[in-house]
Order: C-alpha cells, then structure tokens, then sequence
C-alpha cells in the first residue's frame, strides 16, 4: 500500500510540480515536533531555477554586482 501512495504522490508531483502534504509516520516516544524538526534537517533542498531572458535563453550572472547572483531566479 506504501509503493502504491509513493507512486500516486509522484504522479502528482509531475503534473502540479509540488509534493502533497502526508501524514509521517512516529517513532514512539516522539512528538510531533521533534519528528518535524528531524525531517525539516533531512529534507533536500528545492532545486534552483536558472533565470531567462526574454527571449527564452539563460541569463548570465552580472560581475559588477558581487554580492547578487542574477543567473538564477530567487
């Protein structure tokens, strides 16, 4: 049943681009705040998204300004 809802969570993650919200699982003695502060430290970062041009092609980073990065998009 575990594969079943992985599959279906993957399926909506390609249409919508987001992963749904789902219950975890506890080990006992655990609260529900220590579980979320465990999985919010193992949790891989969101990926970055290059920042385009108008006319579709990436942008490059602007070496005059050291401290933005205008190659990708916040």
């Amino acid at each position: 049943m575990n594969k079943f809802i992985e599959a279906i969570n993957d399926m909506v993650e390609i249409i919508t681009g987001e992963r749904p919200e789902q219950e975890t699982e506890r080990a006992k003695g655990y609260t529900k705040e220590h579980t979320k502060q465990w999985l919010d430290s193992v949790k891989k970062p969101k990926k970055r998204k290059r920042a385009r041009k108008a006319d579709g092609t990436f942008r490059g980073d602007d070496k005059s300004t050291p401290d933005v990065n205008e190659a990708w998009e916040n």
